[in-house]
């Protein structure tokens, strides 16, 4: 038994030498000039809809290129582009029992081209009273298909303005439903013996784009996906005249990290598995790439996701270190836990669980249709200062770090890569 575990232990240190020497491929200066592209001002913060993420798609296509990867399943080229709708609220007036209402003391939740309402008993009339839980009629009408003019009590002032502001920043949705429109406004006149009112949103279509690549395994029908989001919040109110949110550690290391791996994987021997590799867009504007991207594929095939975000920064767990989000849900993590055992690199739980970092990347789309589909970052999210501002630059990343979390990645994935590790399904049941 004694020379047995010896010759395991040799044999396992030649193998970890090895990858050592493999990932040691994954240079400093390459992740520097790929994440100093896609965060440079010249991007703009990589908006949706701007010139900016087109620019941003377009040098990760060339990149892709470069690499030799093949398009994802059923794509012609590296650009998946699909289209969604942008409802912008343009005008509102309304009349309640005779009375002009102001059009700041009214807002609409519909996506309707237009809305005209007259008093014939048609739509539903709810009022919120002073002493009623605004939130939770909200919610109760969030699932209603009738139309419904809400009366609001004045002393919901504060709560009602936070929701006209966000309304009147318009919404993106991938389909319309032209059903259920409420109609909120802000008055003492809790009954409605007349009314007239007329809403008109600004609906446009408009296309996003994923930029994908594919390295095709000896499987073809067993899918890996790595993944990162390229988009970001682009121009804000300037702040010491820098008004350019350029998002390196959101998400450009984590989208700088899955090109690197594809990188990586394209100069190994064909892998069993059929690797994808995805930039996602909209992740920003509710998670519409990743949306789109799950609906082309056969969720059953997907063996796994390692989705990467905000891997530019040491995490609280030390150098090399990052966390799993949803650890608990699959036993991805523990795999890769595995993997990593004689290294300098770690794996970790998430220790940030009231933020639901599980639900707020595009992993939570793939997971909800049962996909071992995870997050893994090393931002100290609860003391971030520079998360979703303009100082989310090149200069406060640890460019080290973010090279040595993409060689723990590589290390990482290997056994689901390679076929010997096959995690567990998340249980859709209790996927929110």
């Amino acid at each position: 038994m004694k020379l047995k575990f010896t010759a395991l232990a040799f044999a396992c240190g030649l193998f970890t030498a090895a990858s050592a020497q493999q990932v040691s491929t994954i240079t400093q200066n390459e992740v520097t000039r790929i994440v100093s592209t896609l965060s440079d001002d010249d991007m703009q913060g990589r908006a949706s809809f701007t010139p900016g993420i087109e620019k941003a798609a377009k040098f990760i296509q060339a990149e892709f290129q470069r690499i030799g990867l093949q398009p994802l399943p059923g794509e012609d080229d590296h650009l998946q582009t699909f289209s969604v709708y942008r409802i912008s609220p343009d005008e509102k007036e309304a009349k309640l029992n005779g009375k002009k209402i102001k059009p700041e003391s009214m807002f609409a939740i519909t996506e309707k081209e237009e809305v005209e309402w007259k008093h014939k008993g048609k739509q539903k009339v709810v009022t919120i009273g002073e002493n009623d839980d605004f939130r939770a009629v909200l919610r109760e009408l969030n699932n209603s298909t009738e139309d419904v003019l809400v009366l609001v009590h004045p002393k919901h002032e504060e709560i009602f303005s936070r929701y006209q502001h966000y309304m009147g920043r318009g919404s993106v949705k991938q389909q319309l439903v032209e059903e259920g429109s409420k109609v909120f406004i802000l008055t003492d006149q809790l009954q409605a013996k007349k009314y007239k009112l007329e809403v008109e949103n600004k609906i446009e279509q408009l296309q996003l784009t994923n930029v994908g690549g594919m390295i095709e395994g000896k499987r073809k029908d067993e899918f890996v996906v790595f993944s990162g989001h390229y988009d970001h919040i682009g121009v804000q109110p300037a702040v010491e005249g820098d008004s350019i949110a350029n998002g390196a550690d959101d998400d450009a290391a984590g989208t700088t990290a899955m090109m690197l791996l594809a990188d990586y994987y394209k100069k190994q021997p064909q892998p069993e598995r059929t690797l994808l590799f995805v930039a996602f867009t909209a992740e920003e504007m509710g998670g519409f790439g990743s949306k789109y991207f799950s609906e082309q594929l056969n969720p059953d095939q997907i063996v796994a996701m390692f989705n990467i975000e905000m891997v530019g920064k040491p995490s609280k767990f030390g150098p090399n270190s990052a966390y799993l989000t949803g650890f608990e849900r699959s036993n991805l993590g523990p795999l890769m836990q595995k993997r990593l055992e004689g290294t300098t690199y770690s794996i970790h739980p998430d220790p940030y669980p009231e933020q639901n970092l599980f639900y707020r990347s595009d992993n939570a789309t793939l997971a909800r249709l049962g996909v071992p589909a995870h997050t893994i970052s090393s931002v100290q999210i609860d003391q971030d200062k520079t998360y979703h501002t303009v100082h989310d630059e090149l200069s406060q990343l640890n460019m080290e770090h973010l090279t040595n979390m993409i060689r723990a990645i590589a290390l990482a994935s290997e056994g689901v890569v390679n076929g010997e590790d096959t995690p567990t399904r998340v249980d859709k049941t209790q996927v929110r």
